[in-house]
């Protein structure tokens, strides 16, 4: 099934071995799949399953997205797992006809698999890579074992097998669809060396990277274009529109569907662009480098971003049928379908704006932002209308002069603090073992709040349980008007959870009935 006729020409059929045939019986998992309904949504190429869930086929020992556009294979052939890293595990090859790797990403989950959203977002940035798995769980706070095992439970696959998948389907989509020189590849992916890199591919497809390259028809001239799927719907003019009015003043440009911004990531600066794709659930993503100075492009880390940014991860359906049955929040959820929670491409940047946000306007903190910027921020030439800087980093504003820019003492000194800390490596924006921990982290700085914490971990760490209940404006919406308590709203969204984040989101964004 789903062999491309590239596939079929350069791939050397293999051997069915039993012991890959039946991998998934043998070594069941509690991932939560009816195999059943599985099937249907592959009968009927239901894009709202895409990245749920994957079919291996046996006859083939091929693994496609649901869907794949080639002929739907027998029923008593195909087994079902939650993710591209368990049939890797598997022993099933990733399709080169519908392309797994660009899938939306991996869902996330509720209860014990909070932790395991945020492990693959640290996995996503890369932190196995050249990290020990035991780093990664101390990060969480968790034990090695205890890690494994949560994977096995809601990804089908250890933690490091997903690494290596998500290495494989990096490579796998930038060879495809750039021109980047295959040695840039190994190492945007992830790759230690080239040997690894060329051994990696050729274990997954039957061939050569470059023979993969030399098939593909997709070029993305001197760029290095990104396909970010997502589960619909995805109301994505609604989601700009909100980042338009808190976009940063010559870091960020938002205009005609198009999300364009400034970057400087690990020595290498650019510009990054966002439109939706011309076909299928996608936004493309077109990184052109400005100044490299002989790093490598952080090709993942800048996907992770953008997916974190755009909220491509969310299941919009799960979440709307969570709140349906609830009078303030459903009848929202159901005007507003594919509603999205803008994160942040930085965090340290987000921080900032939402220390600036306090207690003024949102156009009122935009224009300080573009101050700052102004004043701190590192020129850039680009031929993006409107993009002239970037953001300053943690460590110029912690030593920077902040008066005369409109804020007051007491803002200036959380703006310092807060990129001391940053600066030192007192505080990051990688996801913890909990959301409490992360907001204890937060507020110990002088100047920042519950609410202020609440918000940096909703969209910067795009934590969706994070909900600032103390917010006037959520106990107004609530309310009719008429602003309930904080222990009443914190009470009424007790039932809002793991969603709490979308349902502040919607009291903030949309008009009651």
């Amino acid at each position: 099934m789903a062999m491309s006729d590239f596939g079929e020409r350069c791939r050397p059929r293999r051997p069915r071995l039993p012991a890959m045939k039946h991998a998934i019986d043998m070594d069941p998992v509690p991932y939560p799949l009816d195999p059943d309904a599985c099937y249907r949504a592959i009968e009927a190429k239901d894009a709202r399953f895409d990245g749920r869930f994957f079919v291996c086929v046996s006859t083939t020992g091929i693994y496609c997205r649901p869907v794949c556009p080639a002929r739907v294979p027998k029923r008593q052939h195909c087994s079902f797992v939650p993710s591209a890293a368990a049939a890797e595990a598997a022993g099933f090859r990733s399709c080169l006809r519908c392309r797994p790797e660009a899938a939306p990403g991996t869902p996330a989950w509720a209860g014990t698999a909070a932790t395991v959203s945020r492990a693959l977002r640290l996995i996503e940035e890369g932190a196995l890579d050249e990290g020990r798995l035991e780093d990664l769980a101390m990060r969480l706070g968790l034990g090695e074992r205890q890690l494994r095992r949560l994977f096995l439970a809601h990804v089908g696959a250890g933690p490091q097998a997903v690494a290596a998948n998500r290495r494989l389907l990096t490579a796998k989509q930038l060879i495809s669809d750039t021109n980047m020189p295959l040695a840039e590849v190994a190492f945007a992916a992830g790759y230690r060396s080239l040997r690894r890199f060329n051994d990696a591919i050729l274990t997954a497809y039957g061939v050569a990277p470059g023979e993969i390259r030399r098939a593909s028809e997709k070029q993305a001239g001197g760029s290095i274009r990104i396909r970010l799927g997502y589960r619909p719907p995805f109301d994505f003019d609604r989601i700009l529109a909100y980042l338009s009015s808190r976009a940063l003043p010559g870091v960020e440009r938002i205009s005609e569907g198009r999300y364009a911004r400034s970057f400087h990531l690990g020595g290498v600066k650019g510009l990054v662009t966002v439109t939706p794709a011309a076909t299928g659930s996608a936004l493309d993503a077109r990184i052109a480098v400005l100044d490299a100075k002989g790093g490598t492009v952080p090709v993942r880390a800048i996907a992770a971003r953008l997916r974190r940014l755009f909220d491509l991860d969310a299941e919009p359906g799960a979440i709307a049928a969570a709140f349906a049955g609830d009078p303030a929040i459903g009848p929202r959820f159901a005007r507003v379908p594919g509603l999205r929670v803008a994160g942040a491409f930085d965090g340290f940047e987000l921080a900032v704006r939402a220390v600036l946000g306090q207690q003024i306007s949102v156009k009122g903190a935009t224009t300080i932002a573009g101050r700052i910027v102004a004043r701190l921020g590192e020129e850039v030439t680009t031929e993006e209308p409107g993009i002239t800087h970037f953001f300053p980093a943690p460590r110029a504003l912690a030593r920077a002069d902040l008066s005369g820019l409109g804020l007051t003492g007491g803002r200036i000194a959380t703006l310092t603090s807060l990129a001391q800390a940053v600066a030192s490596g007192a505080l990051d924006f990688t996801p913890r073992e909990s959301l409490d921990a992360k907001l204890a982290e937060l507020t110990a700085l002088p100047g920042i709040g519950e609410w202020t914490a609440h918000y940096v971990a909703l969209r910067a760490l795009g934590e969706p349980d994070a909900f600032p209940a103390s917010d006037l404006g959520l106990r107004k919406a609530v309310g009719k008007g008429e602003p309930v308590s904080t222990k009443e709203l914190e009470r009424m969204a007790e039932s809002w959870r793991p969603w709490r984040g979308y349902a502040a989101l919607a009291l903030w964004t949309i008009d009651g009935e």
